[in-house]
């Protein structure tokens, strides 16, 4: 088993020579590595960080923000060997069909391909993520031993399940650094090489492809890698980063001909006690609050609304959580006293719950990141944030909701009341997914997207781009497993490249 390069290590004015520059040893990285495994092409995959936390790596990623409160820049993302699989939840969930469909009443809508595109893929992203068999949204699998799903009326909103990442030996999600090192330190055609900060990607003087990469270390080395193709994976953040501030050739950046890279900057906003839910006879799942294990995967349950109810009534995907049980303050006691007494039905026994959301935003242009005149240690702008969250996004929320209230109501199981009606009472409570997408959107149009169906920078023919920076729109389900099932196909699409 070969060991990892360090950069560190390497002369400065080296020039190295490889067929295939992976940037970023985050998931995207990393999987696509291990999907050229065995291949003819010779692989160089170029990772900022080593194999364990460093403040001085980290660092890089400061930046600052503006507009709606958001995280701070380093806090979000992880700079090391696995990038940030080093601190995610797990949750995985493939999105849903009409988040790839173009919709009249969403502008920017519509990837260049249907979901179905990516359903040969699905099972092998499943399996990288460790999220044991792909099953998803066959409830009986999972009520048939751990209870019924909780009632509702015929409508929009419906349970949906998610699964978690949980490596084979622990219940923490999968690592891709730690678990996959072994498998990189392999693979024949394929070298790694740490603590390598690509400083800058280099056109050809008539900019239609990439000649060389810039490499630089924390302690001033600097060297060269030429290589025949390209793929940028280094997040949703240093993707735009990386493409705006290598403008040289170029003076708006690679890939930016269009004054797009860095906008559509998205999210998932996660609003707390977004509203209470009352159970007129207590009773749930336990699948509803706490991941459960079945069929070798652990499992969740959320409540969404169905494509359908999107597209007739305008809204965006939701998974609405169950979180902690509450006590009913005086007043929400008597409105379920009365509304009970009205259906004629028994809730004595009756549970209140808090309610939690993972919100899809709409796509923003002026979502976006832009270069300041500040400088990180290695000579790179930094980034400014303008954040943005529209009262349009709550207020598709709130409809979800309400449907979700009516079928309860429908269905005599229960009730909800929403929690949240000002703009500032939903910033209140907001926190964020930490998942970076949309910031090299993807579509067959340059004056559009970013890269094109195949994940090709447009107007560069050997340059490609990783992860959920290419999503045009975002649904709510979380990225990851998404992003790996798009490398995947980004590897076929590679290997078909180079053997032609």
């Amino acid at each position: 088993m070969k060991a990892f390069l360090d950069a560190r290590s390497i002369p400065a004015g080296t020039v190295l020579d490889t067929d295939l520059a992976i940037i970023g040893g985050g998931p995207a990285g990393i999987a696509l590595a291990l999907a050229l495994a065995n291949t003819p092409i010779r692989v160089l995959l170029l990772e900022s960080g080593g194999e364990a936390f460093e403040p001085q790596t980290q660092a890089l990623y400061a930046g600052s923000e503006t507009g709606t409160p958001y995280l701070k820049l380093e806090n979000s993302r992880l700079r090391y060997l696995g990038g940030s699989s080093n601190h995610w939840g797990g949750w995985c969930r493939p999105l849903d069909a009409i988040d790839f469909e173009q919709r009249s009443w969403l502008p920017h809508s519509g990837w260049p391909f249907s979901r179905t595109e990516l359903e040969p893929y699905f099972s092998r992203a499943q399996s990288m993520c460790e999220a044991g068999p792909f099953i998803y949204d066959d409830p009986a699998k999972w009520t048939q031993s751990f209870g019924a799903s909780i009632p509702l009326g015929e409508g929009g909103v419906y349970t949906t399940y998610m699964q978690f990442s949980k490596t084979r030996d622990s219940y923490l999600p999968t690592h891709f650094g730690e678990r996959y090192g072994g498998d990189l330190k392999r693979v024949p055609n394929l070298s790694v090489m740490l603590h390598a900060n690509v400083t800058g990607l280099r056109l050809a003087t008539n900019a239609r492809s990439l000649d060389h990469l810039d490499v630089a270390t924390l302690q001033g080395g600097r060297f060269t890698v030429r290589p025949k193709y390209t793929v940028l994976a280094v997040g949703g953040i240093e993707n735009a980063r990386l493409l705006l501030a290598s403008n040289d050739v170029v003076q708006a950046g690679v890939g930016n001909g269009h004054d797009l890279v860095g906008r559509f900057f998205a999210d998932h906003p996660i609003p707390g006690d977004t509203a209470t839910m009352v159970l007129f006879n207590g009773a749930i799942s336990n699948y509803y609050q706490q991941p459960q294990p079945a069929f070798g995967a652990y499992f969740r349950a959320a409540l969404t609304p169905h494509d359908a109810f999107k597209n007739r009534h305008a809204v965006l995907c939701s998974l609405a959580t169950i979180e902690g049980e509450v006590q009913l303050d005086g007043l929400g006691q008597s409105a379920v006293a009365a509304t009970a007494s009205t259906l004629g039905i028994d809730a004595a026994n009756m549970r209140a719950f808090t309610v939690g959301c993972g919100m899809e935003l709409a796509p923003d242009p002026e979502r976006r990141l832009t270069l300041s005149d500040e400088r990180d240690a290695l000579g790179m702008p930094r980034l400014n944030l303008d954040m943005r969250i529209s009262d349009s996004d709550f207020a598709r929320y709130r409809d979800t909701l309400k449907e979700l209230g009516r079928q309860l109501l429908a269905a005599r199981t229960g009730m909800i009341r929403i929690n949240h009606k000002s703009r500032e009472s939903w910033l209140s409570v907001m926190d964020w997914g930490n998942h970076h997408m949309g910031t090299t959107r993807m579509h067959n149009d340059p004056r559009q997207g970013v890269v094109d169906a195949n994940s090709q920078v447009h107007g560069v023919s050997n340059l490609y781009v990783a992860g959920s920076s290419v999503f045009p729109t975002y649904g709510a389900s979380n990225p990851t497993l998404n992003l790996i099932a798009l490398t995947l196909r980004l590897a076929d699409r590679l290997k078909m490249v180079f053997r032609s």
